[in-house]
Parts: C-alpha cells; structure tokens; sequence
C-alpha cells in the first residue's frame, strides 16, 4: 500500500501528465490532489485535461476535482510535484514550502538557489543536506528540491565517471533534443517536419551551468561548484521522445586510449544502487560497444525510460574523448527523474 500522498501542480500539462501515468501503481506514493490554472479549477480531471498520453486516461484520477494551486487547498498531501510553468512557478512553489509542504520541483526556477538541492541522486546525493539551510518554514518542514534541465541530466551522467577518474578541463556539447521537450502542442509541424531548428530559447545557459553545481562538493552547508567550461548549443529535431547530445571532452589527466575510457563509464557505480529505490534503473549508464547506438527510437524507453545510454566513445584529435549520450528527456529528464528524487528523500528521511 502507499505510504505518502501526493499532490501534483501543473497536472493538466504534458509534464503533470507523465507524472499521473508514472505514478499508476507506485509502491509508495499515491495521488491524492491535482491543481492547475484557474480556468481548470472546481472540474473533473477528465474534463479539465487533453490527455496526450499513450494510455487511456487513468481511473484513479479521471474524477478527481481540480484545484487552485494554492498551499491552502493541499492541506491533505505530505508533498506535491510541480510540472508547473516557470513563469508561475517562483511565488506557487514557495508558497508551498511555506506553508510546510514539500516541493520536488521540475521547473527551472529554483535550480540556482544556493539551498536548495539540484538533484540527480546517481550523481549527487548528499546535496540533499542542503535542504537544512532553507528557511521556508521555522521548522523546516517545507523545503524545494529541483532536478536538471533534461540536457543536463544525461550530460552529467556521462561525465560523472571522467569527472571522477580523470578531472574535466573543458566540455562542448551540441543537443538534437526531441520535441515532446517543447510541451504541448509544442513545434508547429510547418517548422519542425524534415528540418533541424539550430536554437532553442533558454536552454544553452542550463546546459552551461547545471553540470557544475551537480558535479560540485558539499562543504559546510555549500556547494563548491565544479570549474570547467561548457560550450552548448541547443537544436531541435524531429524526434518524438529522447534527447540525443554529441559529448567533446579534454580531461585534466589525459587517458591511455577510448577503451580506458569507456572501461571508467562501465564500471562507474551508483551510489543509490543498494537504496531499493522504486524507480531507480539497475544500470543507469549503459555504453554500447555498437557503433550505431544509442538511438532515441530503439533506446528511450530503456529502463522504463529511466537510463542515460552512451556510444560510440572514442578519443578525439581536438578534445581527449568524444561520445554520444542519451535519455528520456520527459521521463529521466523530467517526471520520471523527479519521482526518483522524491523517493531518495523518502529513503533519507526528508519526506515523512
């Protein structure tokens, strides 16, 4: 049976969407509350959403009562998901935290706040212990937590093990990011059919900046951010679902040859492995030894969508190494990531 309850804001949209479908049948969360705009709030779920996802409209939520998000209407859940929009989402998150309500968060908006958490628990998991230096509530029973941009996600996956065995001097990354990335509806198709669009607004400063404050150090009460620059650029293709990056690395301390380097990334551990999570991927990195791998349409939905795959890694004659990386950008980069997130903090003792 479930132990929480919780709620999810911005639960008409496509993120809030992949959070229902995620959360169908989870061990120890179950959902107890929706909000959305003011235009949704007071109607049935079923008739306040246009329900995008794969698989019919789940049962449990389909007459659930919308409501405003506000603190004062979720007095009834331990914590709440937000797939809000950033343009709302700064006052209606902490107006949650406030009121002692925990937020697991996967909008941008808190995510360079120097308390609160930017979590990828394989990478970083003893950043939750920043939670202890918000002050939302005198008690600190209300806090936010965030996950990364879903670029960042995959990236520093796959730098986590470089980072660890050789130091990184310096990163070029360029993303070919899937549209369901745009939300719903998204590209128009006039744009986006047969064509590659070579920019997506926002997204290159996340991309720069996420992987240092995921790969820093937790000294007294701060992160110390990793120093290395990244160059990113961002493009849109025409790919439903999986966001695939070409990864260029010089390393501090320079490797051997490729297969040192790919020997680091397959024999990396995850820090969660042993923690039972219920959605945390048995192998959260996976490098295939085919040169035609990864692929968004084989290999999104590897791990139920929860695993960074990595090929054709190689050194480089401008950069040490070059790779390709990819995940699920709604699932491990958004609602399936966040789920994960709260159940480390269920497992630490932050949500009870």
């Amino acid at each position: 049976m479930a132990q929480f309850k919780a709620g999810i804001l911005g639960a008409t949209g496509a993120v809030g969407q992949k959070f229902i479908r995620l959360l169908q049948n989870h061990p120890w969360f179950e959902i107890q509350a929706l909000g959305a705009s003011g235009r949704s709030a007071g109607k049935p779920y079923s008739d306040a959403a246009n329900w995008i996802e794969s698989i019919p409209l789940p049962n449990s939520v389909k007459d659930l009562k919308v409501r405003n998000c506000v603190s004062s209407e979720f007095t009834d859940v331990d914590f709440v998901f937000s797939g809000l929009d950033s343009s709302v989402a700064t006052e209606i998150e902490a107006d949650f935290a406030k009121a002692g309500i925990p937020v697991i968060s996967n909008a941008k908006n808190y995510r360079t706040d120097p308390t609160v958490p930017l979590l990828i628990p394989e990478v970083n998991p003893d950043h939750i212990e920043l939670i202890n230096t918000q002050a939302f509530t005198s008690d600190g029973s209300g806090w936010i937590v965030t996950n990364p941009n879903c670029v960042a996600i995959p990236l520093t996956m796959s730098l986590k093990p470089l980072y660890d065995a050789f130091g990184i001097h310096s990163v070029v990354v360029t993303s070919l990011q899937a549209i369901s990335g745009a939300g719903y509806p998204g590209v128009p198709s006039l744009d986006i059919l047969g064509n590659v669009i070579p920019f997506i607004g926002g997204e290159e400063s996340k991309i720069r900046e996420e992987p240092l404050k995921l790969l820093g150090n937790l000294e007294n009460g701060r992160i110390d951010h990793a120093v290395f620059p990244v160059q990113a650029t961002a493009t849109r293709v025409p790919v439903i679902n999986g966001h695939l990056l070409t990864v260029n690395v010089k390393l501090e301390k320079s490797p051997s040859d490729a297969t040192e380097i790919a020997e680091a990334m397959k024999s990396w551990k995850s820090p969660i492995g042993k923690l039972g999570l219920p959605s945390a991927p048995q192998f959260p990195l996976h490098v295939f030894e085919d040169e035609r791998y990864p692929q968004p349409r084989l290999h999104a939905d590897s791990e139920n969508g929860m695993q960074t795959a990595v090929g054709r890694v190689r050194s480089g004659d401008v950069m040490d190494v070059s790779y390709i990386a990819m995940a699920h950008n709604t699932i491990r980069g958004a609602a399936g990531g966040a789920i994960l997130n709260a159940e480390l903090l269920v497992k630490k003792g932050f949500i009870k």
